[in-house]
């Protein structure tokens, strides 16, 4: 019988998977797989959640949010780890398994693995740090980072407006200098995400993005007020790629970003990222994933 690593975080959105855990044991055991679990809390990270994996492991399983799934990714990718793994999303958010069409009900993501192929995936990467749905910088783009995990658990995705609604007084321009072979900026901004998923805060800002085609889409929202205002209107319609007055979008495989505003940083799936200058890339087929629906790329 075929192993499988199962790691989760029992803190993660409103502590879901710790009633589920007899069901992902019952569900792996009737399909031909050990699972052989990990709890991650202070006294254990994901290192220590790892480090028995071997070659007769089937794949990983993971229980989390976005950002204890990158975590999960990190340390694969820096050890050379290709297993494929199954996401069981636990978080507020959850951006990228929706993306990939991952319910969050345990039964119907379990049934996903088993009834679908493993499907390749692209990856961003961000200086030396992997990410699977957005890297981002500027305001508002740090919010989760900024909003207690309590609160996130209490309340849902409502602590993010209401943490992001406290920042609007702090709007600013930020100068910015982004270089690619697709696009390029020399200018001021509010914000700029980098997509290898779709959504950011389950908003469908890169609904034209592709996880597996090779490419991140890059959206800036350029700072002018006069511009701004009638944007937000269709950011909330989710057709601003369409008439992109007061931003600029492309698609590209890597990214160089610049700024002299050293209070900017930069976030990652809700998880604060590297320091400046930033290049970001596209690792096309950088994992496998179970269960990922076709369709909803």
């Amino acid at each position: 019988m075929e192993k499988v690593k199962f790691i989760y975080n029992p803190h993660a959105g409103d502590n879901y998977i710790v009633d589920k855990l007899d069901e992902v044991i019952e569900v792996h055991q009737k399909n031909g797989y050990f699972i052989v679990p990990a709890r991650l809390d202070e006294n254990m990270d994901m290192a220590s959640a790892m480090e028995d994996i071997h070659d007769h492991y089937h794949h990983v399983l993971i229980a989390g949010g976005d950002g204890t799934v990158d975590i999960l990714i990190n340390y694969m990718m820096n050890r050379g780890i290709s297993l494929p793994v199954g996401i069981l999303p636990m978080g507020t958010a959850n951006d990228y398994a929706k993306y990939i069409g991952i319910p969050k009900d345990i039964s119907k993501a379990l049934d996903r693995m088993f009834t679908l192929e493993p499907h390749w995936m692209d990856l961003g990467k961000i200086n030396d740090r992997y990410f699977l749905n957005v890297a981002s910088t500027g305001l508002l783009t740090d919010v989760s980072q900024k909003t207690h995990s309590e609160l996130k658990n209490a309340i849902g995705k409502l602590a993010y407006y209401i943490k992001g609604i406290e920042q609007i007084p702090s709007f600013r321009k930020i100068p910015v200098k982004i270089t690619s072979e697709d696009g390029n900026y020399d200018g001021d901004m509010y914000a700029l995400l980098v997509f290898n998923g779709r959504t950011a805060g389950n908003l469908d800002f890169a609904y034209k993005s592709k996880a597996d085609d090779g490419l991140l889409d890059v959206i800036l929202i350029k700072a002018n007020l006069k511009e701004f205002i009638p944007l937000l209107g269709r950011l909330l319609r989710g057709d601003h790629l369409e008439d992109p007055v007061g931003l600029l979008y492309f698609q590209t495989k890597e990214i160089f970003i610049e700024t002299s505003d050293e209070l900017i940083v930069s976030d990652i799936d809700g998880e604060r990222g590297p320091d400046f200058p930033l290049h970001i890339q596209c690792i096309p087929k950088g994992i496998q994933v179970l269960g990922v629906d076709k369709t909803h790329l």
